[in-house]
């Protein structure tokens, strides 16, 4: 295995620091990936307290002849840019995903017709969408992913917030799930310039809900016909396997080409869960682990098949 500093988005006003990482000993062109990152700022591993997922699946895939582009996420680099601008999910993470898989295709040492989407969390909600803006993939890992609009992950997961502590603690978040619950009333009817100049936290506004949740990832994948393998932690509180895992199953019912995997024991960085409470999500991603050879293995068998 080896990896090579790369810049992804050379000579834009957002060139991000990536890794190209490639098999030591491979003849010939080899299948490749790219990584596309979850919500929030994160660097090229996409690295959570202790955590270092993107990274784990390069080094795995590389052993097992499969390359991957890795790179820093525009809000980690360039987060002062951002955050003067109304920002959508295309400019946060899809032009930057399709200009690492044209730069995974112009390397004469990966297979120009294999190249693969690997998307974690946010980035799996996006990957079927970044596929049908550009990236036009070989097929596509969604991982931690739901076919459900980010609004109402927000909201569930501030209500099993409340549900899993008592007293004061309860009583805020109860107060923050009604208050980000009524943002959203009457979000897609609302006019394009109003829900940008209303704020959700921070610097992102309403549209930036509204323009991604016009279409889900089921929707696009859909009208698609890519290979798709759905990854999923049954020890995940981010994401659910009883809600969202088994949304993809009912809404992708009779898609051709849809692979389901389930790991009972993992949680949503697809290492052994701890505490199952999501209000313990930074206490358990603060241990040392490393994503398993049962994950990185079903990848790749995936890539092989489909390249």
């Amino acid at each position: 295995m080896k990896s090579e500093k790369i810049i992804v988005g050379k000579g834009t006003d957002y060139p991000l620091n990536g890794l190209l990482t490639l098999p030591d000993s491979a003849e010939g062109r080899v299948p490749a990936v790219v990584f596309v990152h979850g919500s929030g700022a994160s660097n090229m591993d996409e690295q959570i307290y202790r955590l270092t997922p993107f990274k784990d699946l390069a080094e795995g895939l590389a052993e097992r002849g499969i390359a991957s582009i890795r790179y820093d996420k525009r809000s980690f680099a360039h987060a002062a840019k951002l955050r003067k601008m109304t920002v959508t999910v295309r400019e946060e993470t899809i032009e930057d995903a399709i200009l690492a898989a044209q730069l995974l295709r112009a390397d004469p040492r990966t297979d120009p017709d294999a190249v693969f989407i690997v998307g974690h969390s946010m980035g799996a909600m996006l990957a079927p969408r970044i596929d049908a803006e550009g990236g036009n993939f070989r097929g596509l890992v969604l991982m931690a992913g739901t076919p459900r609009r980010l609004e109402e992950i927000v909201v569930r997961q501030l209500k099993q917030a409340g549900q899993s502590k008592g007293g004061l603690m309860k009583a805020i978040v109860g107060l923050e799930d009604r208050i980000f619950s009524k943002k959203f009333d009457g979000l897609y009817e609302m006019p394009d310039e109003e829900a940008k100049k209303k704020k959700f936290a921070g610097s992102t506004t309403l549209y930036y809900f509204k323009e991604m949740g016009k279409k889900t990832a089921a929707d696009y994948l859909r009208e698609s016909e890519k290979p798709v393998l759905i990854l999923q932690g049954g020890m995940d509180f981010q994401v659910l396997p009883s809600e969202d895992f088994a949304a993809f199953r009912e809404q992708l019912q009779g898609r051709e080409n849809v692979e389901y995997r389930l790991y009972e024991e993992l949680n949503h960085v697809f290492v052994k869960g701890i505490y199952n409470d999501i209000l313990k999500a930074g206490r358990e991603y603060r241990f040392e682990q490393h994503i398993g050879a049962d994950v990185i293995d079903d990848i790749a068998a995936f890539v092989r098949k489909n390249s």
